[in-house]
């Protein structure tokens, strides 16, 4: 008898200890789509890879392509270039964000993040990064890169030492080629490069809260000679803008229940 019930208290404890460590259940991503609240005109000649509103409300937008690339300050009511300045070189702009009196824009493969002073559109430094660059936002007092990968890196805004980073999974399956981001409320929205696809990544445990249908949003009329989607800025209110590489363009959105 004493043997029993050492055996079955053996065995209520085997299947305490393994419902204890069952795991837990999967939580449901929202799934949204971009309601159209009006247009823009956006250049063409533009390959967008990243497109943030500053505290002034200035919406500044960063180009790409070896030789090409540009930041720019653009109309937010007409989308038209209100000044530019060419990156040096053949460097390949990438994602930018703003900080203060400053803006920092990533470059691709070429192992440098650029400091811009805001106020005069001019270059004060050159910093060195690991990885590539693609896309970047500010959330609170860190920078937020992502590298085409499923890590997004965070950085100190003032030197660009990268401090951290986290794995981006969605149903546990990790999630690659974040490009642009938009840090917004302590969450990040990224782009999924090569999709009509966005993402809601909260920064903590890297996991997807949210995604994205943006497909149909240019109609294949005006698709003809356009790139990808990418491109996001919070314009407040709950509305983004939305556009992409080589689009004729940009949407004021609002995501809403699918």
């Amino acid at each position: 008898m004493t043997f029993g019930r050492a055996l079955l208290g053996a065995l209520v404890l085997l299947v305490g200890g393994c419902a204890a460590a069952a795991p837990a259940p999967v939580q449901a991503v929202e799934q949204l789509r971009p309601e159209v609240l009006a247009e823009l005109p956006h250049d063409t000649g533009a390959f967008t890879q990243g497109l943030e509103f500053g505290p002034d409300g200035a919406l500044y937008e960063g180009t790409g392509r070896a030789g090409r690339s540009q930041l720019r300050e653009l109309d937010p009511a007409t989308g038209e270039v209100l000044r530019s300045v060419p990156l040096p070189g053949e460097l390949f702009g990438e994602g930018i964000t703003v900080v203060d009196d400053r803006i920092w824009q990533l470059t691709w493969t070429d192992g440098v993040a650029l400091e811009w002073d805001r106020d005069g559109f001019t270059l004060r430094r050159e910093v060195p990064i690991e990885g590539e660059g693609w896309g970047l936002c500010r959330d609170g007092d860190r920078l937020v890169r992502s590298d085409g990968t499923d890590r997004l890196r965070f950085h100190d805004p003032d030197t660009f030492a990268e401090t951290g980073s986290v794995a981006v999974t969605l149903d546990g399956e990790p999630v690659t080629e974040l490009n642009e981001l938009e840090c917004v409320d302590g969450q990040v929205w990224a782009n999924v490069w090569q999709t009509d696809r966005i993402v809601r990544i909260d920064p903590g445990d890297g996991r997807v809260t949210a995604e994205v249908d943006a497909s149909g949003l240019l109609d294949a009329d005006r698709r003809a000679g356009a790139d990808v989607l990418n491109g996001i800025a919070a314009a407040g209110d709950g509305e983004y803008l939305l556009t992409g590489k080589l689009w004729p363009v940009t949407f004021r959105v609002r995501f809403t229940p699918a």
